[in-house]
């Protein structure tokens, strides 16, 4: 079964913009464990205007499922990773006035500074997972650099499958039929959401993990946490 990681970033944004501590982050760690999420994802930015790098420390004692760091590798991150030593780091390539995650890595034009990042990451290890875009060349970059796993980014399927077109997926299929023959694991994240996550895993072969924060939290609105990761999982199944 694919595995679902719950991004709990947007907790740690509300909570920021009361000031205080509600909601809970930790308790809200705790919580999608209990109720059947098999991992917890952040991504702490430099500006730490949602997950603070002391969150990221703390989380160390909550998260007993796969614990997942994202982020771009600068210095303040890699000493982060470091120090918590997670079940996974996913290197993102985000500016530092970035929005939210909006491209994958150039992993033949960044290969010798992936290859060295990861290098570190794996001789304490932590597995490594590369954000990338759905493209051939970018997947065989990504297995030159030593990483173990890849994670697609899923905006443009989300995209074309609201739009009603299906074969939006197609380039998503073939980067992971190549993933697989080159040994990379698969993750995917962004956009992902309860109307398209059934279609995407069914058609990805071998899809290990899916991160899911943005979408998940927005239906836990309506639908309450508990029931929306357990709507995942079924799905999933």
């Amino acid at each position: 079964m694919t595995k679902l990681s719950v991004n709990i970033n947007k907790i740690a944004t509300l909570r920021n913009s009361r000031g205080g501590n509600v909601p809970d982050l930790l308790q809200v760690a705790r919580d999608v464990q209990r109720f059947g999420a098999q991992g917890v994802t952040i991504h702490p930015r430099p500006d730490e205007r949602h997950i603070r790098y002391q969150d990221a420390r703390d989380l160390v004692n909550v998260v007993y499922t796969e614990y997942n760091i994202e982020g771009n590798p600068v210095d303040d991150f890699m000493n982060l990773v470091l120090e918590t030593n997670p079940t996974q780091v996913t290197l993102v390539p985000d500016a530092v006035d970035a929005l939210t995650s909006n491209a994958g890595w150039d992993t033949i034009k960044h290969k010798g500074f992936l290859k060295e990042i990861i290098q570190e990451f794996k001789s304490k290890g932590i597995r490594t997972s590369i954000f990338v875009d759905p493209v051939l060349s970018m997947i065989e970059g990504a297995k030159e650099t030593g990483a173990d796993r890849i994670e697609l980014y899923t905006e443009e399927y989300a995209v074309q499958y609201s739009l009603g077109n299906e074969r939006g997926i197609e380039s998503y299929v073939e980067a992971s039929v190549l993933a697989n023959e080159l040994g990379l694991g698969i993750n995917a994240g962004h956009d992902l959401s309860l109307n398209n996550i059934e279609f995407f895993k069914n058609n990805i072969p071998n899809l290990l993990e899916v991160s899911i924060g943005h979408a998940l939290i927005a239906e836990s609105l309506y639908l309450g946490i508990e029931n929306v990761v357990n709507m995942y999982i079924r799905k999933m199944q």
